[in-house]
């Protein structure tokens, strides 16, 4: 049976008349998260709505708890002044988990986009089940520590780096074979009781980007997740694009057998790291302690360039950009190597060149796919 977690959402999420909030409703919801400040006077110039309807509409999403209301603006004309509007982050929140090679991120979230807490789980030479007892126990400890209530608890975000298969099935890398190809959503729900929204790693990445990162200026870009292997996302006009069978954005997809090893994936810098003498054991070490002088690092970007700045071209020839940016777990010395041997394979005619799109390193400093993670239950049922 296919697995929705929009049927586990707990009775006290629901509005009545069934779901949790109407189109109408969501659509509001999304320009308050969009405009966070703005007035409820302000709100019937963006929408198609009379003020009558949004007044109604807004006045029982304060009723709810989802929105509160804030001090007027000071001179916003005539009459009694207008409160200004703000998601409620009391009204719930969420855990969001990214499961890469090495690490475990675990983000906890309210339903304003405030981050409540951050850890991680190490996960070499461990079981998916004492990985998950762990996550479980970093959970416990957050709530604790935050006062956060079980009531609030809204739902479980999930990340995972691989392809999707169908349903919440994913084809991760080797070192994640345990957590491959099984329906991770019912598997989450019985461990967590709480509902499981499960993405690839990449496409949270690339929602966390959207919603915290360039994505606030920028409405169309690309999202480069350099982790074990190599992925990402695609953004347009502000939203994650899936395609049909869920797998946009999968960039290592375009390189055969022989050039997937000369791909960007970090997993082949380590190892040459390590062949070079410099002791790396994880991806996660790599990013903190990242030097560009350590031998093997300028003779691997030499390797990658080609097929990087390929990738850059098709994104550029078939997405047509704003931006391209370079996330996941990349140092940032690396992303800014990568960015200054970029080729550009445009050909001016009649001296004029077609516009490229600015490569730009990401603005989330934390874990972007556990950030991601937790945002999704939230956007997915909510704005």
């Amino acid at each position: 049976m296919a697995y929705f977690p929009e049927t586990l959402i707990a009775t006290r999420f629901l509005r009545e008349g069934g779901g949790v909030v109407s189109p109408n409703e969501r659509d509001l919801l999304k320009l308050i998260w969009r405009h966070p400040g703005l007035s409820r006077s302000e709100v019937t110039a963006h929408t198609d709505l009379t003020q009558q309807s949004v007044y109604r509409i807004i006045d029982q999403l304060e009723e709810r708890g989802i929105v509160s209301f804030g001090s007027p603006k000071p001179g916003t004309g005539r009459g009694q002044p207008s409160p200004t509007l703000r998601l409620d982050g009391r009204y719930a929140y969420s855990c969001g988990i990214s499961v890469n090679t090495d690490i475990i991120g675990i983000c906890l979230m309210d339903i304003s986009g405030n981050v409540l807490a951050e850890s991680s789980v190490a996960l070499r030479e461990r079981t998916m089940a004492q990985s998950l007892d762990l996550v479980r126990e970093q959970l416990i400890e957050h709530q604790r520590v935050n006062n956060l209530s079980e009531e609030a608890f809204f739902g479980i975000g999930f990340a995972i780096a691989g392809f999707h298969i169908s349903g919440t099935r994913y084809n991760a890398p080797l070192p994640l074979h345990e957590w491959s190809l099984i329906e991770l959503g019912p598997l989450l729900t019985e461990f967590f009781g709480k509902p499981a929204w499960v993405r690839n790693g990449g496409k949270t990445g690339a929602i966390a980007e959207s919603m915290f990162g360039v994505g606030r200026y920028i409405k169309h870009f690309a999202y480069l997740s350099f982790n074990y292997g190599f992925g990402g996302g695609l953004i347009s006009d502000g939203e994650l694009l899936l395609g049909g069978i869920g797998n946009a954005g999968e960039f290592s997809g375009m390189y055969d057998a022989e050039e997937s090893k000369r791909r960007p994936a970090l997993q082949w810098l380590i190892e040459k790291l390590n062949r070079n003498g410099v002791d790396v054991p994880s991806i996660s070490y790599m990013r903190k302690h990242f030097d560009p002088k350590w031998p093997g690092v300028a003779e691997w970007v030499d390797e990658v360039t080609p097929a990087y700045s390929r990738l850059i071209n098709a994104i550029w020839a078939v997405f047509d950009p704003q931006a391209i940016v370079f996330g996941g777990q990349v140092p940032t010395a690396l992303a800014q190597m990568l960015i200054d041997r970029t080729e550009n394979f445009d050909r001016p005619r009649y001296g004029v060149q077609r516009p490229r799109p600015k490569l730009i390193i990401s603005e989330i400093s934390s874990d972007a796919s556990a950030m991601g993670a937790a945002i999704t239950p939230f956007k997915s049922a909510y704005y």
